[in-house]
């Protein structure tokens, strides 16, 4: 299985794949057509506590992971949205952040990984 990483308002490059949201709120000025999604997992996504915290601040991020981390842990949502993911060959989880290295679905994308490589 591959999963990828694509920031939401980047025109669609790559629609070999099932299309992921997983930020809580919807991006602005993305009309649901242009989004091609197949799923928004917005339940996957950090708690509305932990992103406003976080705020996109760097220097918060190491925290911010471990925390995201913890969240996904107790989430009841996990077990179903690995299910989801183990079912397609190709997963791009799209956010909406301009930080492309900083963000819930850089953390998303390796608990995948961790989860289902063991």
């Amino acid at each position: 299985m591959t999963i990828k990483l694509e920031r939401i308002y980047t025109k669609p490059v790559d629609h070999d794949g099932y299309r992921i949201l997983v930020d809580r709120l919807w991006p602005r000025g993305i009309s649901k057509v242009n989004a091609a999604l197949d799923q928004w997992e917005k339940e996957i996504a950090p708690t509305n506590d932990l992103r406003k915290w976080f705020n996109h601040d760097v220097a918060k991020y190491p925290e911010f992971k471990q925390r995201y981390l913890a969240e996904l842990a107790a989430n009841p949502a996990t077990p179903d949205f690995l299910k989801l993911i183990q079912q397609q060959p190709t997963v791009i989880l799209l956010f909406g952040a301009k930080d492309e290295k900083h963000n819930q679905a850089v953390v998303l994308k390796e608990f995948i990984e961790t989860k289902l490589n063991n």
